[in-house]
C-alpha cells in the first residue's frame, strides 16, 4: 500500500519479463504479437528502476526476434530505463538476438550463448511419393514460384538462392550484435560462425558481461529493498482447456528439437 500513500516513496522495483521457449511465427511460442502487451506493461506500469529479461530460448524466427528486440530497445530509450538480460540454460541464435537488446548480459556458469548464424532445414520427398503411387501436379505463373519444392530433386539454382537469403539474414544478425555489443566483442574467429560459448567463455569473447543471477545482481545495483514484478506471455484461454492439443503437441516437438540442438 505504500506506493498509494502521498509523500511516501515506494520501494524501487524491477520489472521482470520471462522469455521462455522458442521464437515462433505460428503463435505457438514467443512472438511479437503475444509479447507486445507484456513488454509495454513492464515498461509502463509505475516507474521501474530497470527491466530484467529472464531468457531461456534456443532461437527461432529471425523476424520475430528482430521485432521483439526492437520493441524492447525502443521503450528502453523512450523511457530511459536500463535493461538487463539474465540467461538461464540458453540464449542462442534468436534467443541471443533477444539478449542483445539489453544494456548488460549476465549468464550462469553453465549457460549457452551465441549460435550467431542462420539455418534452414527440410526434407526431400521426391522418391517417397513415387513409392506410394502419388503423382504431384504443380502449375505456376512465374519461374520462381516453385523454389525448393520438397517433392522435386534439389536444384542448384534454388540452393544458391537460398544460401543468398541465409547470408543476408546472417549479415543482419551480425550487424545487430555488433551494434549492441560494440567494443565488448573480441576478435575471436568463431564469434559469428554459429559457434556457441558456455558460461565464462561467453564473457571472455564479449557476448556476455558477467557471471551473475537476477536477484543478487539487482540487489547489488539497486539495494536490498528492491522488489520484483513479473510479466510473462500467457497462453490463450482455449489452449489452457485443451482446445489446441494437436497444435500444442506439434509446438512442443518443435521446441524440444530446438533445445536438443544444444544438448538440453
Amino acid at each position: 500500500m505504500k506506493r498509494y500513500i502521498p509523500f511516501i516513496n515506494a520501494d524501487p522495483f524491477v520489472a521482470v519479463i520471462r522469455l521462455q521457449g522458442a521464437i515462433s511465427n505460428s503463435a505457438r511460442g514467443l512472438d511479437n504479437p503475444g509479447l507486445a502487451p507484456v513488454i509495454e506493461k513492464a515498461f509502463s506500469r509505475g516507474k521501474p528502476a530497470a527491466v530484467a529479461l529472464e531468457i531461456n530460448c534456443p532461437g527461432g524466427s529471425p523476424v520475430q526476434s528482430s521485432l521483439i528486440a526492437a520493441r524492447i530497445r525502443r521503450l528502453a530509450d523512450e523511457k530511459k530505463i536500463p535493461v538487463f538480460a539474465f540467461v538461464e540454460d540458453v540464449a542462442a541464435s534468436g534467443g541471443y538476438w533477444l539478449a542483445s537488446a539489453a544494456d548488460e548480459i549476465f549468464v550462469d556458469q553453465c549457460s549457452i550463448v551465441g549460435s550467431i548464424g542462420v539455418i534452414s532445414a527440410g526434407f526431400g520427398l521426391q522418391d517417397a511419393i513415387g513409392k506410394i503411387g502419388v503423382e504431384r501436379r504443380v502449375h505456376t505463373a512465374g519461374k520462381s514460384k516453385s523454389l525448393l519444392d520438397p517433392f522435386q530433386p534439389a536444384k542448384p539454382a534454388d540452393v544458391k538462392k537460398l544460401k543468398g537469403w541465409l547470408e543476408d539474414l546472417h549479415d543482419t544478425f551480425i550487424t545487430q550484435v555488433k551494434d549492441r555489443r560494440g567494443t565488448k566483442l573480441t576478435d575471436n574467429a568463431d564469434l559469428f560462425t554459429g559457434e556457441v560459448f558456455i558460461g565464462q567463455k561467453g564473457v571472455d569473447v564479449g557476448l556476455a558481461d558477467e557471471i551473475g543471477h537476477l536477484n543478487p545482481v539487482m540487489k547489488e545495483r539497486f539495494g536490498d529493498k528492491i522488489k520484483f514484478r513479473r510479466y510473462g506471455q500467457k497462453r490463450p484461454l482455449l489452449a489452457r482447456f485443451g482446445a489446441q492439443i494437436v497444435g500444442d503437441a506439434i509446438g512442443g516437438i518443435e521446441e524440444r528439437a530446438a533445445y536438443a540442438r544444444f544438448g538440453l
